[in-house]
């Protein structure tokens, strides 16, 4: 009999699986990108977003409230003003009008669609003081003021003030005011064939001195001047009819009503209605600045911008996925998603997009590629380190090792867009809030989105099978031939700073010998661009003007046939005289857009400008001291500085304005430039904790290579968006991306040449030192050649 062997089972060879917690933080991120964009579509579907005047035309005008001998122009006396300029502001009939106050003394009116700021302004500047008076006699010429004004009626001592006929009457104190004003209302009389009036109804207490005036005035005899009541708005006689003979004397007017007769057409009764029944203003106001677009130039905006952006985010798109292959691919899926969260959001907080708005959104296009670009070049080292991980292994390696450098550089970034919403107004200021939200957006499509669709393509099996497709299992040319030629970049880094410092030299001779263009939001004046049916030649157009007398207007060319002209402050009639000479010289010119800002508002704007550029360099300090250590913050911020001055000089050599929409540039500038320095100094401090002993130039050498790749990809992505936004944006925002081009070129070699030459050389000032203090009390012998410096 023979022994049988046990028969044993051969376990099925099975897959491994992935561990329990990663398979379960890939659902939730999967879920999450789900939720995301299935809400973000939602919103983009059922809320529209809210576009700025300057991109749907109308008036901004931004009133300043001024204190009286009796009423100072506080943040109560302010908020009562708003409220009775929102009731004028109805009764104008403007579709969906802003008022809202702005500091303690400012309240800005937004009119879309109104076109004629010069009615606008003149209806809510109107203080609309209703006054009645007693008319004593008649005066003679030598009461007349001799400055040409009227004497401002007082409620506690006479006046004198020429009625509708010019005659001069000696007024009494004022024994109604607007407060016994109940309302008023224009109506047509035909029965009487008097034409428009006014009716104008008192309050309770009102009715009773009003009966008790026109009792007084009747006593006197009939045609007597002093049998009239004088009706005073705003300084001006605009009625002082005679008490009706039918009224008996000591009776007066019963019924507190009356009416207003003059020579009123239909416009004139209903304005004079609503400034009466609107009421008076606690304080007078004053236009500080005012904004008109006319519909066709934001049209234009509109229609630019989005071509801009088209074009950019194709262009972007197509240089990632060379550069990427598939998980290019990926990336650009998550772009879409990007601008799709970013709209979404914009109309969820009910922002409102205005044209340097457009441009953030444009611009946060650079910034959600330079997240996904982190995290490839992250996973190519990744997978040239340990070949046999691949592809997944190596993406989450990349998404690990890159989360704390896109934290750290779009931090940054949103301290630029905070100081913009605080410190700015305006369409800067909504270009600060599209950029922070465009910041937001960019990481969740980056590090959420992008994630989920690389993760699932690594995980397939053909993908698996050509890891070489994914982009990311090769190191790339750029690193290919920087280890090829290996270049020791910081063997002489005092090089590097010297070229740095003659950029500064001729940076600041152009600041010091050309001098800053100041644009109208800095210098205060008037703005006008006009689009004529001819070109016209600026020369021309100056020539024209300085014999209307401007000499002192700017004129520059607009578009293919626009000109604007800035000059010092103008009255309305000024301005019509310019719109009088351009049109002249090509056929007709239609006035597009029209922008006022007074002088002090300028010297605020100017003075706010250096604090928000003071408290930017500040605050981008403390954040990288917090985050890194002193001395490469320090060297960060010293790069920065070195680039907002570059910036600075670059336009004074060109002649271009410096203006609101220039300092959103260069707060951008700021926060842009700033991410290079940090991907480095991120690398920099890794590398150090990985070596402490090591010498810092030979990190920091090895830090700029390894990131170079990097900065050379995101780089090239936002040189394709803002090179699209400079051509097709239009010539609003052809200045505007001219200073991020500029930026961007400046801020890449300065976080290369400038901020890590200046921490090396730093360290090695601050080591030398040390070693000075340590060496000193023992002798005084020079150290041999061949000694070694102790280390810092």
């Amino acid at each position: 009999m023979t022994r049988s062997r046990p028969v044993r089972s051969r376990p099925a060879r099975s897959r491994p699986s992935r561990p329990p917690s990663r398979s379960r933080s890939s659902r939730g991120r999967a879920l999450l990108a789900l939720a995301v964009i299935a809400l973000s579509l939602y919103i983009t579907l059922t809320v529209p977003v809210h576009l700025g005047l300057d991109l749907r035309g109308g008036t901004q005008i931004v009133l300043e409230t001024r204190s009286t001998e009796t009423v100072d122009a506080d943040r109560a006396a302010t908020d009562r003003t708003l409220e009775v300029l929102r009731g004028r502001v109805d009764a104008l009939g403007v579709a969906e009008p802003t008022l809202v106050r702005s500091g303690s003394n400012r309240i800005i009116v937004e009119l879309p669609g109104v076109q004629d700021p010069k009615k606008a302004a003149g209806v809510l500047g109107r203080t609309a003081q209703l006054t009645v008076h007693p008319v004593l006699g008649i005066a003679d010429e030598a009461s007349r003021p001799q400055s040409g004004k009227p004497d401002k009626p007082n409620t506690a001592k006479e006046s004198v003030l020429p009625d509708e006929s010019g005659q001069l009457l000696r007024l009494a104190p004022a024994a109604l005011t607007g407060q016994d004003v109940k309302g008023a209302a224009a109506r047509f009389d035909q029965e009487s064939g008097a034409g428009w009036g006014v009716t104008v109804d008192f309050s309770s207490s009102g009715r009773d001195q009003w009966t008790e005036l026109t009792g007084e005035a009747a006593c006197r005899p009939v045609g007597d001047p002093t049998r009239r009541v004088a009706i005073v708005l705003d300084d001006k006689i605009i009625s002082a009819p005679q008490v009706d003979p039918s009224v008996s004397c000591g009776t007066g007017i019963p019924g507190g009503s009356t009416r207003i007769t003059g020579s009123f057409d239909d416009a004139d009764s209903r304005e004079l209605a609503l400034l009466i029944s609107g009421g008076a203003l606690p304080v007078p106001v004053e236009t500080v600045e005012q904004h008109t677009v006319g519909p066709s130039l934001g049209a234009r905006a509109i229609t630019a911008s989005a071509w801009a952006a088209a074009l950019g985010t194709a262009l972007t798109s197509l240089f990632i996925i060379c550069v990427y292959r598939l998980m290019g691919v990926l990336a650009a899926v998550a772009l879409l998603c990007y601008g799709l969260i970013s709209y979404a959001a914009l109309a969820a907080v009910g922002a409102t997009l205005t044209l340097p708005g457009l441009a953030g959104f444009v611009l946060a296009i650079g910034m959600a590629v330079d997240a996904n670009v982190l995290v490839f070049e992250r996973a190519r080292e990744e997978s040239a380190a340990r070949p046999r991980s691949g592809p997944r292994s190596a993406l989450a390696a990349g998404f690990r090792n890159a989360f704390s450098a896109i934290a750290d550089s779009n931090i940054t970034t949103l301290i630029a867009a905070a100081l913009l919403f605080f410190l700015a107004s305006g369409p800067v200021r909504g270009f600060g809030v599209t950029l922070g939200i465009g910041v937001l957006a960019s990481m969740i499509s980056a590090l959420v989105i992008a994630r989920v669709l690389a993760e699932f393509a690594a995980a397939r099996p053909w993908v698996r099978r050509r890891p070489r497709l994914t982009g990311i299992a090769t190191t790339g040319a750029v690193r290919d031939w920087l280890v090829r030629r290996d270049p020791r970049l910081l063997r002489h880094p005092r090089r590097w700073l010297a070229v740095s410092c003659a950029a500064l030299v001729l940076a600041g001779s152009g600041i010091v010998f050309r001098g800053l263009d100041f644009g109208i939001e800095f210098t205060g004046g008037r703005l006008m661009e006009y689009a004529t049916t001819t070109p016209v030649d600026p020369e021309r157009a100056r020539a024209a003007l300085a014999d209307a007398g401007f000499p002192q207007a700017v004129v520059q060319t607009s578009g293919d046939s626009g000109l604007t002209v800035r000059t010092g402050e103008l009255t309305d009639a000024e301005a019509a005289e310019v719109t009088e000479a351009v049109g002249g010289l090509g056929g007709t010119a239609e006035r597009v857009r029209d922008e006022l800002v007074g002088p002090s508002l300028g010297d605020e704007l100017r003075r706010n400008a250096l604090i928000a550029l003071a408290v930017a360099l500040g605050a981008q300090l403390l954040y990288l001291a917090a985050r890194f250590r002193w001395l490469l913050g320090t060297a960060a911020v010293v790069a920065l500085a070195h680039d907002v001055l570059i910036v600075v000089g670059v336009f004074a050599w060109l002649g271009k304005p410096v203006d609101g929409v220039f300092l959103a540039a260069l707060l951008t500038v700021i926060g842009y430039s700033v991410n290079d320095s940090v991907v480095v100094f991120d690398r920099l401090r890794e590398l150090l904790g990985r070596d402490r002993k090591a010498a810092l130039p030979d990190v920091a050498d090895r830090a700029i290579l390894q990131t170079l790749p990097r900065t050379v990809s995101t780089g090239m992505g936002a040189t394709l968006i803002l090179t699209a936004l400079a051509v097709l944006g239009g010539d609003s925002l052809t200045d505007f991306a001219l200073a991020l081009l500029i930026g961007l070129v400046v801020g890449t070699y300065s976080s290369v040449f400038t901020a890590t030459p200046l921490a090396v050389e730093m360290h090695g000032h601050r080591g030398r030192t040390k070693a000075g203090r340590r060496t000193a009390p023992r002798t005084s012998a020079p150290r041999s050649r061949g000694e070694r410096e102790p280390a810092g």
